[in-house]
């Protein structure tokens, strides 16, 4: 009796330090906060949403993504802040604010004018060295979910473009935020003006631009075609996006959750590609319903703007570009055009 009396004693003192079965069986729920500065009633947006329903679906309500569309956590650079500092977790950048993680200036060298001039390149291109910039992304604490194509950057106009020498004889005005590009076109000869965003219209309306570069996508819904009338039909640089997460958070889901959400996010991210497409063409087409005129740029005269850049870029590589990725890009695309 003295035996069992101890081993009662013993199970008791050893089940005080067990917590009740229920809430061992309690499942961790880890909140992923995201940060979008793309409107929610967009493709972008869309995709978001669906992407939330999904992770919430194969894990069982245990990994919650919130999505923070419009902007509301603030610019690109607040965002950023904020991911270092875990007050969100992911967020989607643009190929500027993915170049700020990585100190090399490889993936802004994607964004490099005229580089990479149309899809088919472009998906040489990542096809060949995503892998190596997501590596590159990774090791600055952060995890690359996917990458978004959104679109092309073009010239939108006051007056007719065709070749460079009709850019240059206009004020042109880039994003304050994207010294690169602007340090390209500097380079070249333009009369470049650094704007914010948000002021775009009021330098154009007060004449202290007359033009700028934007994706067509992004013309339409700030309605700068209303006074920049004339699109050159020639791709300059392709936009690019990326939905990044925290290491921080990547690491606190499940290991068994991870390959499932990495598969959804993939798949997002190639139906985002047809579907920019299809948004970028649109856009174009009902601007041009009211009054967009397209500059329809011959072979010889984008071959003008080509020999223009490559007088500059030596001055530019291991400064605004990064010597090696751009070397590695131009072999790529001198070998497809080669044999196309």
């Amino acid at each position: 009796m003295k035996h069992i009396g101890r081993i009662v004693v013993f199970c008791i003192i050893v089940g005080s330090f067990c917590p009740p079965v229920p809430a061992c069986a309690q499942r961790r729920k880890v909140t992923i906060k995201l940060a979008s500065l793309v409107p929610e009633n967009t493709p972008w947006g869309a995709a978001l949403n669906r992407m939330a329903g999904e992770w919430r679906a194969v894990t069982n309500g245990e990994v919650e993504l919130v999505i923070y569309h419009n902007g509301i956590a603030g610019s690109e650079g607040d965002v950023l802040r904020k991911l270092k500092g875990n007050q969100i977790q992911a967020a989607i950048l643009s190929s500027f604010g993915l170049n700020s993680i990585t100190p090399g200036h490889e993936i802004m060298t994607l964004s490099c004018p005229f580089l990479i001039r149309n899809n088919a390149e472009l998906d040489l291109v990542l096809g060949n060295l995503k892998p190596e910039l997501e590596r590159r992304i990774n090791r600055e604490g952060f995890f690359t979910l996917a990458w978004s194509k959104a679109g092309w950057v073009r010239f939108f106009s006051k007056k007719p473009v065709f070749v460079p020498a009709d850019m240059k004889s206009q004020k042109l005005g880039a994003n304050e935020q994207e010294p690169a590009l602007m340090d390209a076109f500097k380079a070249m000869g333009y009369q470049m003006v650094p704007v914010a965003m948000n002021q775009i219209l009021v330098y154009l309306n007060g004449g202290m631009i007359d033009a700028v570069y934007q994706s067509p996508v992004n013309v339409g819904g700030l309605q700068i075609f209303g006074v920049a009338k004339n699109m050159a039909s020639i791709n300059i640089a392709p936009f690019m996006g990326g939905i990044v997460m925290n290491q921080t958070a990547w690491r606190s889901i499940s290991e068994r959750y991870k390959p499932e959400l990495l598969r959804i996010a993939k798949r997002l991210e190639a139906e985002l590609d047809s579907s920019i497409q299809e948004l970028e063409a649109s856009a174009i087409a009902v601007m041009k319903s009211y009054g967009l005129i397209i500059n329809e740029v011959s072979p010889a005269q984008e071959q003008l703007w080509y020999d223009d850049v490559d007088k500059v870029i030596p001055s530019l590589l291991g400064t605004a570009f990064n010597r090696d990725m751009y070397s590695r890009i131009e072999a790529l695309l001198r070998n497809y055009r080669n044999r196309h």
